[in-house]
């Protein structure tokens, strides 16, 4: 008898349940949508959507960018230091996206930098995207421009505009290319202005440009580029900001590059040379360095298209068995450059001038510029840039 009691009071609540399955189904989980309205509102480990509400990604949590993440007009992202995000990789629709009037406050210290990287187990340069700021300064491309990826738009009148703070920041392995027109760099800055913070970067492994702003006023410092494939550090668009403290670098194994990569490459407006306003940034303190005898760069600067700049402390350097094809270039179809230069050095295999524009000042000789101890390589102090600045990075400077 108790055995059939049990074996009925089975049954009975096996009906009870499948009545209760039938009448009030539970909800299947469709995880997050693209729409980021609350700090609750997405999954660390898959990051994306419209940021449509100040959040903030936390250190100690892992994060993995799954596709594009766009910070929305009026909002802020904010990037805890020691902040660690891993890109998915082979796409090129990961990027992360400020658009104009939005704010990135990426906050990260010496101690503690915020890093960008590849999630692959062997990463590439072009793995990912990289970082897009639009702004509201100005630009000779018109109030109402469209960014080369990343579909913003950028311009205006506001030349102290501010989008926020990029510090101690590295970004690796970045460079998607989506066509021959349209590439990601490692940081793009568009009309971005005076009040924005951009100092203390370190970009590897890129597959265009490391740096590259259009337009804008904003200034930056501490930057720097290692094994890129294309420009070190590029402007356009009637940039008129100061970059101060650029350290570029090919590495010896290096052995990827486009058809012209230069370690400076300054444009105003390709269209038309006198469009305003005039690209005419100051360049402080500068290091254009190469030991890849596989990669020479085409020119150490190529100032054009309108440009008028000025060039203060620089070395460039052909280290060991590597070169470069021209020194500084001003000549171009399309509108020479003008530069001033002073105090600047040159060492090794390194071109002569390739005047079309003007060129003021000289370069000097100087053999010593960097010496060798074993594998370590020493820049002379007063050569270009101070590479004590980038003491965070951890990274050693060897033949």
């Amino acid at each position: 008898m108790k055995t059939i009691k049990f074996l009925s009071i089975l049954a009975v609540s096996a009906s009870i349940m499948v009545g209760c399955s039938d009448d009030n189904p539970t909800p299947t989980p469709t995880g997050f949508d693209l729409e980021i309205n609350s700090q609750e509102d997405f999954d660390p480990k898959d990051l994306k959507g419209n940021i449509n509400a100040d959040i903030t990604l936390k250190s100690g949590v892992e994060y993995l960018l799954s596709s594009s993440l766009r910070v929305k007009e009026g909002k802020v992202l904010t990037i805890e230091a020691g902040t660690k995000i891993l890109c998915k990789s082979g796409n090129t629709d990961v990027y992360v996206a400020v658009e104009r009037g939005a704010k990135l406050n990426a906050n990260g210290t010496a101690a503690k930098p915020i890093v960008f990287t590849s999630d692959a187990t062997s990463p590439r340069a072009g793995d990912w995207g990289g970082i897009v700021i639009a702004g509201k300064a100005r630009t000779n491309k018109g109030d109402e421009a469209e960014t080369e990826v990343a579909g913003l738009k950028y311009g205006g009148t506001e030349d102290n505009d501010n989008s926020g703070t990029l510090t101690y920041v590295k970004a690796e392995y970045t460079g998607a290319k989506i066509n021959g027109d349209q590439e990601f760099n490692g940081v793009s800055l568009y009309s971005v202005g005076s009040e924005t913070t951009i100092n203390n970067l370190f970009i590897s492994n890129g597959a265009d440009d490391g740096i590259e702003l259009f337009g804008g006023t904003v200034n930056v410092t501490n930057v720097m580029c290692v094994n890129i494939k294309d420009d070190m550090f590029d402007f356009t668009g009637g940039y008129t900001g100061t970059m101060d403290n650029m350290f570029g670098l090919r590495e010896s194994n290096f052995n990827e590059a486009t058809e012209d990569p230069r370690g400076i490459e300054g444009d105003s407006n390709g269209s038309d040379a006198t469009a305003t306003p005039i690209s005419s940034p100051t360049i402080k303190n500068v290091t254009v360095l190469n030991l890849s005898k596989n990669t020479p760069l085409k020119s150490g600067a190529e100032i054009r298209r309108g440009t008028t700049a000025t060039i203060e402390n620089a070395l460039f350097a052909a280290y060991g068995d590597a070169s470069f094809g021209n020194l500084i270039d001003t000549k171009d179809d399309k509108g020479n450059g003008t530069l001033n230069i002073t105090g600047a050095y040159k060492m090794g295999a390194v071109g002569d001038n390739k005047e079309g524009g003007t060129i003021t000042g000289t370069v000097t000789e100087d053999a010593e510029a960097i010496t060798a101890n074993g594998d370590a390589l020493t820049v002379k102090a007063g050569r270009g840039a101070n590479f004590t600045k980038f003491a965070w990075t951890n990274y050693s400077l060897t033949k």
